[in-house]
């Protein structure tokens, strides 16, 4: 089965490779010549991830499933939530989204925080939604060189290391979007 996973983010891409079994051959945007950018308009994970999704049915008439993802701050309301890319600005420079939020936590005595992704699935007529959640808590300063976005300073309940300092196979096991993905895997079986 060839499914389209809507999405120009190689890191994401090498994030569920590995958890793809023999039956589903991945493709991305860029493999069905879909190049340019999926304007991100949506005010929630949720509607972001439709829109991808929605997009890529309408214009290519593929089977395809999008994500979005979110860092999700409790002290301070839920940022940057659904703009954990551009939380600094436009470029979605990752350092630059880390020192704002170092710098917003400074003076923050909680530093509970959640990953949290949304799939949304448009399959054989069907549409459905998946959501992973993985919680922890944001560090004082960057630890680890893997991952990718918030890794380095974001450190899973019950765990010494950062996301930055866990293999891709570590990560995987606990991520919020194998979470998610590992439930549309399941639907996906049926």
């Amino acid at each position: 089965m060839k499914l389209v996973f809507a999405t120009h983010n190689l890191n994401k891409l090498e994030e569920i490779k590995p958890l793809l079994p023999n039956f589903i051959e991945l493709v991305s945007l860029s493999d069905i010549g879909c190049n340019d950018p999926i304007e991100e308009y949506g005010t929630t994970l949720e509607e972001n991830a439709w829109i991808k999704a929605h997009f890529v049915k309408k214009n290519f008439g593929l089977d395809c499933f999008a994500d979005d993802s979110g860092l999700e701050v409790p002290s301070l309301s839920g940022a940057p939530g659904v703009y954990s890319a551009r939380y600094a600005g436009e470029e979605k420079n990752a350092e630059k989204n880390m020192e704002k939020l170092l710098v917003e936590l400074r003076n923050k005595e909680d530093r509970s925080a959640q990953f949290r992704t949304v799939i949304a699935l448009t399959f054989d007529g069907v549409e459905k939604e998946f959501e992973g959640t993985v919680n922890g808590e944001i560090l004082h300063k960057k630890k680890g060189t893997s991952g990718f976005g918030y890794d380095p300073i974001f450190r899973p309940t019950g765990y010494e290391q950062s996301f930055a300092e866990f293999s891709l196979a570590e990560k995987n096991k606990i991520s919020h979007r194998a979470r998610a993905f590992k439930k549309l895997l399941l639907f996906l079986n049926k």
